[in-house]
């Protein structure tokens, strides 16, 4: 049996924010990775394109903030498992930096042939 409290929407908002604040105190990368979003999402709204263009990029631009949050959750487990260094875990974390690595390449691709165009 899965040790899994019975759901309830607050409660489980409330394991979310938990989850986002200790990102925030503890991930270099992802307080980084908002201050950039934050600089960026009113430049969508000051320039000229279609709202289609504007929700590809805001889309892009916040799938970097959610592959640090999966990357975060990956290393995580990976160190309550082990600390000692281990070929597995090298991979599982070097996986995690590929979601964020790709999130960044969509990101780029995307905003780059947008604003070209």
């Amino acid at each position: 049996m899965r040790n899994q409290p019975k759901y309830s929407f607050f409660k489980n908002t409330s394991y979310a924010i938990d989850g986002l604040i200790d990102i925030l105190k503890n991930e270099t990368s992802f307080k980084i990775e908002l201050l950039v979003c934050i600089i960026l999402i009113p430049f969508l709204f000051i320039i000229d394109i279609s709202l289609t263009n504007k929700l590809f990029m805001f889309i892009a631009l916040m799938g970097i903030p959610l592959a640090e949050v999966i990357n975060s959750a990956i290393e995580r487990v990976v160190d309550l498992v082990t600390l000692e260094h281990h070929n597995m875990a090298k991979r599982a974390k070097d996986a995690g930096s590929a979601i964020v690595f790709i999130s960044i390449v969509i990101f780029i691709s995307v905003w780059a042939s947008i604003l070209i165009a």
